[in-house]
């Protein structure tokens, strides 16, 4: 079953990912590969975005195609999340003084007035149930044939995109227009989460099912900024007040040294690069280390962090020599065999993140702290480093952070490795030669390339308020709450 997360594009002609084209070798200066992959990766999503999207002919207006590939795999659809996950990206790039994107935003806010009311195999907008259905043809229509359904991150990624958006408009005394064409969009998503939230459902990478971190992160995340946005606009978010509850779920996936990803673990070890996701698509740059949110600089995140980017050294060739404390290829989990098994360019990318996300965090603290949870992840930076709290002002703060710092970019480094003349970023590069792999110019791969250099210049979303929902109850609850649907309209801009 499909991985997902793609995007797609190509270099500035357009050219699709061939295995066959050549690899970088390791350029001496990174900073050259991410000023000339930047653009490259810009127009890559925007060349899988309909209706003028140069790879997606046929893709309605607003429409996030993951990849232009039709066949072996065939990812020319739509998918809730991986949409949500782009235009996130896209939002973020408008936030930050792109205007010329703004008209794709809105069709994307239209294309997505009218997917919610189409009917499909895993319900109708009537009792919400449709609104997990993991993805449309690529004009609105439903898909029909066998799936791994339903998929419950969407609506929540969904939710988190267009509150981003909102806010930015708010912000420019624009409530009416939130009013009119986001928040119904967004009050039937909340209102799926807060209904269905405790119910299992198929994992990021659709391939199991049972309950997923990421899905449970996002959907807490989801209704804490959702219960801001409606007040902003005046209005109610019923479905909010049972974030307290998943938050309390969150919590069952920590193991005590990692987060095993997918309850039942399905006969894996758990060490799953969807823990990752959980915290860079939850990162609050408002945040302390918070454990249980898990924020990038937690003791817990970069445990895990740790154990997942361990788990895929000894099982990639190109990973022969890349030890602990050095970046690798990153995968997956150690044990797929999607494809044959690969790593993947944004879950190499998401490894990178997590670290300059909590960069950010230590640098707004002005202190690290090393604890006897985190102090493994430490010590393959370090060896000499002791638990222990270091101010911004020593030269142990400086070491650790530097240290850190170099190893984030070492994997952006092996995405500069792999990457093929041109820029095109496919899905997977192969674990033994490092060749692109699988569905050409994957969107995903583009979006977080974007994401992660945009942390590394020190660009970070707006806060979602996880440090007013970070309380775990003490006794954690199943509750949740019946949502009301309506049916949103394609509204004027």
């Amino acid at each position: 079953m499909r991985n997902n997360l793609l995007f797609s594009l190509n270099a500035i002609a357009g050219a699709v990912a061939h295995p066959s084209f050549p690899i970088h070798k390791r350029q001496s200066d990174l900073n050259a590969f991410i000023e000339t992959q930047t653009p490259i990766a810009k127009q890559g999503v925007l060349n899988n975005i309909g209706a003028d999207g140069k790879l997606v002919e046929g893709a309605a207006a607003g429409i996030v195609v993951a990849s232009p590939s039709k066949s072996n795999p065939d990812y020319f659809y739509t998918w809730t999340r991986d949409a949500g996950l782009t235009m996130e990206e896209v939002i973020e790039q408008f936030i930050g003084g792109d205007a010329t994107l703004e008209s794709t935003i809105q069709n994307y806010v239209d294309s997505q007035a009218k997917q919610q009311a189409v009917s499909n195999p895993s319900g109708g907008l009537s009792d919400g149930s449709g609104l997990a259905e993991p993805k449309f043809y690529v004009n609105i229509s439903q898909f029909t044939d066998s799936w791994g359904r339903p998929q419950r991150d969407g609506p929540a990624l969904r939710a988190s995109a267009l509150i981003a958006y909102g806010n930015s408009l708010i912000s420019s005394d624009k409530q009416s227009v939130v009013k009119a064409n986001i928040w119904p969009i967004v009050q039937n998503d909340l209102s799926y989460v807060g209904q269905y939230w405790n119910q299992t459902g198929f994992d990021l990478w659709e391939e199991v099912q049972g309950s997923s971190f990421f899905t449970v992160a996002v959907q807490h995340k989801a209704l804490v900024e959702g219960d801001a946005f409606a007040k902003a606009l005046g209005e109610e978010c019923q479905a909010c007040s049972v974030a307290p509850q998943i938050l309390c779920h969150l919590q069952d996936f920590w193991n005590g040294s990692a987060v095993l990803s997918n309850l039942p673990t399905n006969g894996r070890s758990g060490l799953d690069t969807n823990s990752l996701l959980g915290s860079i698509h939850t990162f609050d740059p408002a945040a302390a280390c918070d454990d249980t949110t898990f924020q990038p600089c937690s003791s817990r995140a970069l445990s895990n962090h740790k154990l997942v980017v361990d788990s895929f050294r000894s099982v990639y060739g190109i990973n022969n020599g890349r030890g602990a404390g050095k970046a690798a290829a990153v995968g997956r989990y150690a044990e797929d065999t999607y494809q044959g098994g690969n790593p993947w360019y944004l879950t190499t990318l998401v490894a990178a993140e997590l670290l300059y996300d909590a960069l950010y965090q230590w640098d707004k603290q002005g202190q690290v702290n090393v604890t006897e949870t985190s102090l493994p992840f430490f010590k393959d930076l370090s060896s000499n480093v002791t638990t222990g709290s270091y101010a911004k002002s020593s030269s142990a703060y400086e070491s650790l952070t530097s240290a850190v710092k170099t190893y984030a970019d070492g994997f952006i480094s092996v995405v500069q490795e792999y990457t093929p003349d041109g820029g095109a970023l496919a899905e997977q590069y192969s674990r033994d030669q490092g060749t692109p792999v699988s569905a050409s110019d994957l969107t995903w791969s583009y979006a977080a390339f974007l994401s992660a250099v945009g942390r590394r210049n020190g660009t970070v979303p707006a806060s979602w308020g996880s440090s007013t929902a970070n309380a775990v109850p003490s006794q954690c609850s199943g509750g949740t709450v019946s949502g009301s649907y309506t049916t949103p309209t394609v509204g004027s801009w």
